[in-house]
């Protein structure tokens, strides 16, 4: 089934090219609605040329049914074969099998099995006319120059409606903010509605200040602080700083090793910007340094350049952990607004899949423990004559669940006093 699957995966798209434009507001001055939209759905991208070490067709394919082969078993390859799945994701996942892959890794798959109508229900309930209006000034902003977000009345800026009004519906102690907009739009891009959703700017400079020292002290002596740029960079989740498919590989890495692909991200984009004494010195103030960071080479940004180097960042779980726990102890027990929540970010889909094995044990549907029967010994019988023991180690009566009984030779061994049944 999984190779009639992948043929036909094949089949339906010959080649998953992975370039494209840029996904962000500059887009409004871009060509016109007339042109031709490329494969990920934006007019007059630029998907004809292939990225530097773009994979061939060949490669892609096999990709393709790979990841259809593990999310065909897709409980059995978390539990023995997570390293492939890790790998697999830092490679990149198939444009073709995105739609299948993100929600497996996340966990969304079980959320919406145990939660039936939920999607439906806030969809076609009444949206808080705050919200509302915020939401709907936001929603001709979301990829102007993507098809589905062309016409107001179109599926794609409706169905963004719904989903980001059944957030603040799930959500009311959030509500809405622009950021979501961005992620939200990326999702439907892969996704049906249904299956669609100040402690960092700390860590991340803790972070900067151990791994890129004269970036850090440059920073601070030009006065730009994380919060001019971290937030666009994290609440987007990217989505309005990268080239397109940088930004999918980034949310197949995010998916996968959770949170910290995001510090990884933004610590290479950084060091682009700033990594040479030359970059530095040509930024003497605010403004330039700010300029830097929004204006990296698009050459240094294609997903076969950036992500390897994303990936060879010298940060763990067991780092951000770590780091975090110390930010938090230095923070003001009268700091205004809701404490920070750091773990109930996305931790990775490892974590996430033994999280949701856990609750279906403890929900009572635990394997069946094999069951030990003692049962007391026959009768002993006057012996004939001396047995021939030589070489026999065991004489007596075997059951099993299924069928009668069945009787071994007549002759029991003297030393015999019990007998053990296993049953499964």
């Amino acid at each position: 089934m999984a190779q009639a699957l992948g043929e036909d995966l094949v089949q339906s798209c010959e080649l998953q090219d992975d370039s494209s434009s840029l996904g962000s507001d500059s887009e409004l001055s871009g060509p016109g609605p007339y042109r031709q939209a490329d494969r990920y759905g934006f007019i007059g991208g630029s998907s004809a040329e292939p990225g530097p070490g773009h994979p061939p067709a060949d490669l892609i394919r096999q990709r393709e049914m790979k990841w259809v082969e593990m999310t065909s078993h897709w409980e059995k390859t978390m539990s023995r074969r997570y390293k492939k799945v890790k790998m697999q994701c830092r490679k990149g996942i198939p444009s073709a099998l995105r739609a299948r892959c993100w929600p497996l890794l996340c966990g969304a798959h079980v959320c919406q099995k145990n939660n039936p109508g939920t999607y439906q229900e806030l969809a076609e309930a009444p949206g808080d006319p705050q919200w509302m209006e915020t939401i709907g000034r936001d929603l001709h902003r979301q990829f102007p120059l993507h098809e589905m977000f062309v016409s107001p009345q179109g599926h794609g800026q409706q169905g963004l409606l719904q989903v980001l009004k059944a957030y603040t519906l799930y959500r009311p102690e959030q509500g809405y903010c622009q950021a979501q907009g961005p992620v939200a739009a990326v999702l439907l891009m892969h996704l049906p509605p249904e299956e669609a959703v100040r402690l960092d700017a700390e860590v991340f400079m803790a972070l900067l200040r151990r791994l890129l020292p004269r970036v850090h002290k440059h920073l601070q002596q030009v006065g730009v602080g994380p919060l001019l740029y971290l937030p666009e960079w994290f609440l987007c989740l990217f989505a309005r700083s990268l080239p397109f498919p940088t930004v999918l590989r980034v949310w197949d890495a995010f998916l996968s090793e959770g949170v910290k692909v995001l510090f990884r991200v933004g610590l290479t984009l950084v060091r682009l910007a700033l990594g040479t004494t030359e970059q530095r010195l040509a930024c003497s103030g605010l403004l330039e340094t700010l300029g830097a960071l929004r204006a990296i080479p698009p050459t240094q940004l294609q997903e076969e350049v950036f992500m390897p180097q994303v990936h060879s960042v010298a940060l763990s779980e067991h780092d951000l952990q770590r780091e975090i726990k110390a930010q938090l102890a230095q923070l003001p027990a009268t700091a205004s607004g809701p404490p920070p929540r750091p773990q109930a970010r996305l931790p990775g889909a490892q974590a996430i899949f033994e999280a949701q094995q856990l609750a279906v044990t403890r929900g009572g549907t635990r394997p069946e423990v094999p069951r030990i029967v003692v049962q007391p010994p026959e009768e002993p019988r006057p012996p004939r004559r001396k047995p021939q023991t030589r070489g026999k180690t065991f004489h007596g009566l075997l059951t099993r669940p299924r069928g009668p009984p069945i009787e071994s030779p007549s002759r029991s061994h003297r030393g015999s006093t019990s007998f053990l049944d296993t049953r499964f």
